[in-house]
């Protein structure tokens, strides 16, 4: 055999092993600050999230765009930043946000939310009126009324607490929220609009939303497919429905204890939302 021609060979091989390897690693540390894996536990966001389910988190997209009313969030838990919450946005920068009974107004808006089970409706906490959403900050609240500690409880999400925008819910499969979250900004539709529509040209008012004939699929969801199936975020392994795990962060629940300490309040004891991380060392 050729000396030459057998080293030539063998250069080729360790040259494609080491351009794999790279692309490998590059392809990793992409998906790793673009999305993370959450396993949720709790029901404060039932229906649209139920107990035990593994969620992917896009932390990509409000790099380009800030969160929007409706999205559902997960964030550092402000009554105790060791744990992380779930939660729906309702009210971002400078809306007006009043809670009467059940009844959530933004804006003088009254809200019709689909995404709200009417057997799950309640609110254990005071109404109020008017309260303003400072800057860089967000008011949530879990689908789950009668069972979610959120803004009614502690007060606003601060900007920077927010980790990304729960996208997919993958795990276990056969369940009857499995996919990509819906677009429910349909709800938010009407909000700003009074006050706006006075100033606005016939033909903008005349016009549909964009709401009403939305895309299959949303440019922030197709980012995060071409992110997801290019290759395999998880491999078969030895833990939780065949899928292996890797490291924990758990929310768990709501410690009336915890937050009395903190913030002298006394709460009902609610479910909240839980959930573990499972790729490690992921801020």
């Amino acid at each position: 055999m050729n000396p030459e021609l057998d080293f030539e060979k063998r250069w080729r091989l360790v040259r494609e092993v080491i351009e794999t390897l790279v692309l490998t690693g590059l392809m990793f540390f992409i998906i790793r600050f673009a999305i993370q894996n959450f396993y949720v536990e709790g029901m404060s966001m039932e229906p649209n999230l139920h107990d035990k389910e593994l969620i992917l988190v896009d932390k990509w997209s409000y790099l380009f765009h800030a969160p929007a009313r409706g999205d559902v969030i997960v964030f550092v838990a402000p009554p105790n930043p060791s744990q992380d919450y779930v939660k729906r946005i309702i009210g971002i920068p400078g809306d007006v946000i009043t809670i009467q009974g059940t009844t959530v107004i933004v804006d003088g808006v009254t809200l019709h939310e689909t995404y709200v089970d009417p057997r799950r409706q309640g609110n254990p906490y005071p109404s109020f009126s008017n309260r303003v959403v400072p800057p860089d900050s967000y008011f949530v609240l879990g689908d789950n009324r009668a069972g979610s500690s959120d803004s009614r409880d502690w007060g606003f999400v601060p900007r920077k607490n927010i980790i990304g925008r729960a996208a997919l819910v993958y795990w276990p499969l056969g369940e009857d929220n499995n996919g990509f979250l819906p677009d429910v900004s349909s709800v938010f539709a009407e909000v700003h609009q009074r006050q706006s529509a006075s100033q606005l040209p016939p033909a903008v008012l005349t016009r549909p939303s964009a709401s009403s004939h939305p895309l299959p699929l949303q440019p922030d969801q197709l980012l995060l497919s071409l992110l997801l199936f290019p290759m395999p975020l998880l491999r078969p392994g030895q833990r939780r429905g065949g899928w292996r795990q890797t490291n924990h962060w758990r929310w768990r629940g709501d410690q009336g204890a915890a937050r009395q300490r903190d913030f002298g309040a006394r709460r009902p004891a609610l479910d909240d939302g839980d959930a573990v991380e499972l790729w490690p060392d992921a801020g």
